[in-house]
């Protein structure tokens, strides 16, 4: 297998559409350059070694004539190699990946001749520079610890188009054999997305890990040049449940409730009503400067919020909120959010974790909280969510 490789430069575009050519191996050169045979392969006549140079984004592929592959290394300029397998009785080699954009690789395959002797052969070959590289944001962070709702979640830069290529080499790997799912989703940016959640929430202690053996995949809008790997953890199994209609939110923590505060949410009849449905914590902001203009609200409000805490992208979220002291418990007169007086905010901040779900319910609501629209996954049956998988 590759390894992970850092992604370099990109020089000129030059487009890939490199055309296949076969070229025959040679023996192994002796002292001076000139063409000699191994040793080992004096007597009797070696196997003819031919190695097919691809284009990026296609295997490497060894055949022999006249005799058998006994191995082959595929080694790139910065000491990475391509595994592969024998096949047709071992007259033809395959790698397992695809050969990158702009890379320089080595090839030196050991055959048998029909005598049973053995010979090696090198050659080389480079594929062409990508005109246009796609790189990707993950979350979770790498060896972080989040919620029971957080699912794996994957931004990409430039367009996927080959969503199907791209899936086939992201693997998940859980620690208890989790059953989840990939859904290809739109990013509240614009931008393509693809989340991996359970079918339920995770199980606390789950740790996780994403190999994204991307590589010389083409996305369709651009080429991947190197691999991914990410990893995190599952923490307390902590739901925050949000009943618009009482006015109130209730942590429940391993089952059990362990907290019960008043709260005001978004005022009814209008755009400033509250999302309904399960959003989940992306992020514990702190203070932050709120401004209505951003999120197209007419009357225009600009105030710093204490203990921010966003649950959408759309720019709903909870925190708190002294100017409306009076409606805490009683009355829904925000602007979308879910606020609480200074106490409350303070502690519940320091309790919440990134990746905790909100479980909000209301009768006068702007809708349910959208898939992009930060992880809005939940809000989808399990039978829903597959049929988001390229490879459905």
């Amino acid at each position: 297998m590759l390894r992970i490789r850092t992604s370099r430069p990109v020089l000129a575009a030059v487009a890939l559409s490199v055309s296949l050519t076969a070229c025959t191996a040679q023996a192994a050169s002796g002292p001076g350059g000139t063409e000699a045979p191994a040793s080992n392969a004096s007597k009797g006549q070696p196997a003819k070694v031919t190695v097919v140079d691809p284009a990026a984004g296609l295997p490497v592929t060894v055949t022999a004539t006249g005799g058998t592959i006994a191995e082959v290394k595929v080694v790139d300029a910065d000491g990475g190699s391509l595994a592969g397998r024998a096949g047709a009785g071992g007259t033809r080699w395959v790698s397992d990946r695809k050969a990158a954009p702009g890379t320089a690789y080595t090839v030196e395959v050991t055959s048998r001749g029909a005598d049973g002797k053995e010979s090696t052969t090198k050659s080389s070959f480079e594929t062409a520079e990508a005109d246009k590289v796609n790189k990707l944001t993950l979350a979770p962070g790498k060896n972080t610890t989040v919620g029971i709702a957080h699912p794996l979640s994957i931004v990409f830069d430039l367009p996927v188009t080959k969503k199907a290529d791209v899936e086939k080499q992201l693997k998940v790997t859980t620690s208890n054999a989790t059953e989840g799912s990939w859904g290809w989703v739109k990013d509240y940016s614009g931008r393509d997305r693809a989340d991996w959640r359970p079918r339920t929430y995770w199980k606390p202690g789950t740790k996780v890990t994403l190999q994204a053996d991307l590589n010389g995949t083409d996305s369709g809008g651009g080429w991947f040049v190197r691999d991914y790997r990410t990893g995190f953890t599952i923490g307390a199994a902590q739901i925050v449940k949000v009943d618009l209609d009482r006015h109130k939110l209730t942590v429940n923590k391993d089952g059990r409730t362990v907290r019960t505060i008043p709260v005001s949410g978004g005022t009814p009849g209008g755009d400033k009503r509250s999302w309904r449905g399960t959003a989940v914590l992306m992020a514990k902001e702190g203070t932050i400067n709120m401004n209505s203009e951003t999120v197209g609200l007419g009357d225009a409000y600009d105030k710093d919020v204490d203990y921010s805490m966003r649950l959408t992208w759309s720019g709903m979220y909870a925190h708190a909120a002294p100017w409306n002291a009076a409606y805490f418990g009683n009355a829904n007169k925000s602007s979308g959010c879910i606020g609480m007086s200074d106490e409350n905010a303070a502690s519940f901040y320091a309790a919440v974790n990134v990746g905790d779900p909100f479980e909000i319910t209301g009768k006068d609501t702007k809708g349910t909280v959208a898939e992009g629209n930060g992880y809005g996954a939940w809000n989808l049956s399990w039978e829903q969510w597959k049929t988001k998988s390229a490879l459905a």
